[in-house]
């Protein structure tokens, strides 16, 4: 990728930036895709030794790439994703990619295809870790800015995903210790003296 590409690529992966997801941060403002993306891919990096079999690069190139297509359409939390939403983001997702020098343009096509079908070890870790960061950022948010919801999926959500390895289900149960912990401890201070 010559110089003139790189930035023309970086502008669109910028928005990122600002594309705002529903998750909050500790300190109260709107998380971005992008920052998602880099927690999810610095998971990847700390628990590489989890997997000594996986190519966890790979992973962490998944994780930094999954949610590009949402520079093109903005964050639809999955609670309120559609098919045919997930098909325009495909869909512009992939007019993009033909935009892109064909060697990179290929190896992202190959790493979204291996993401959606879900079968080697490496999309499988990916996947889980896509659902335990944001898992893990809720429980960092003020629950002021959970919505009802929220509550029930806190301590569901991934649960499928994990399923295949030890460490994730032992890292979800951690996960969701800490959820239940976060509201207790509400529940505890909303409770008269």
């Amino acid at each position: 990728m010559n110089a003139r590409e790189l930035l023309e690529v970086l502008t669109v992966a910028e928005r990122l930036k600002d594309t705002t997801r529903h998750s909050w941060t500790k300190n109260g403002r709107h998380e971005s895709v992008a920052e998602h993306s880099w927690m999810t891919a610095l998971m990847a990096f700390f628990i590489k030794d989890q997997f000594p079999d996986a190519d966890m690069d790979r992973v962490i190139k998944m994780c930094l790439i999954h949610d590009l297509g949402e520079a093109f359409t903005g964050d639809i939390p999955t609670f309120h994703k559609t098919s045919a939403n997930e098909q325009t983001e495909e869909d512009k997702l992939a007019d993009w990619l033909k935009t892109l020098p064909a060697d990179c343009a290929e190896e992202m096509k190959y790493l979204y295809r291996e993401m959606a079908e879900r079968k080697t070890t490496e999309a499988k870790i990916f996947k889980a870790l896509d659902g335990l960061e944001a898992l893990v950022q809720h429980n960092l948010a003020d629950l002021s800015t959970w919505i009802p919801l929220e509550y029930e999926l806190n301590m569901v959500y991934a649960d499928d995903k994990i399923a295949f390895s030890d460490y994730l289900k032992e890292l979800r149960e951690e996960i969701r210790k800490d959820t239940i912990g976060k509201i207790e401890k509400s529940e505890h201070n909303k409770k008269p003296d």
